[in-house]
């Protein structure tokens, strides 16, 4: 199985347990536009107490490639956070992403 096989089983498999319906086609597509990241363990996971990380989420992926800025960024991130569980510090870039193109209805973005 390639790394990217594994990088998309592993956010099947916590979008499974968070009860997070799956796209697999948007999760694939979102998943790719990330490249290297997702082989990062590290980089592969959203640090969503930082808020140096939320705001550059925020600037670089909300704002910049969704052009979504404000109170529907924020509310996208509360969403994504609530969907994984505040409490899972685990938080795969791939999903919370995908719930964030979800939220705002971006999908055409990736299609």
């Amino acid at each position: 199985m390639s790394k990217f096989d594994e990088a998309m089983e592993a956010s099947k498999a916590q979008m499974q347990s968070c009860n997070i319906d799956c796209d697999e086609v948007l999760l694939k597509n979102v998943t790719k536009a990330l490249g290297p990241s997702i082989y990062n363990k590290d980089a592969n996971l959203v640090a969503a107490g930082d808020k140096k990380e939320v705001d550059n989420i925020k600037k670089k992926f909300i704002a910049g490639k969704l052009g979504v800025e404000g109170d529907q960024a924020d509310e996208a991130i509360k969403h994504a956070v609530e969907k994984i569980g505040s409490d899972n510090r685990q938080k795969l870039r791939p999903v919370f992403y995908y719930l964030i193109v979800k939220f705002l209805n971006k999908e055409s973005i990736y299609g």
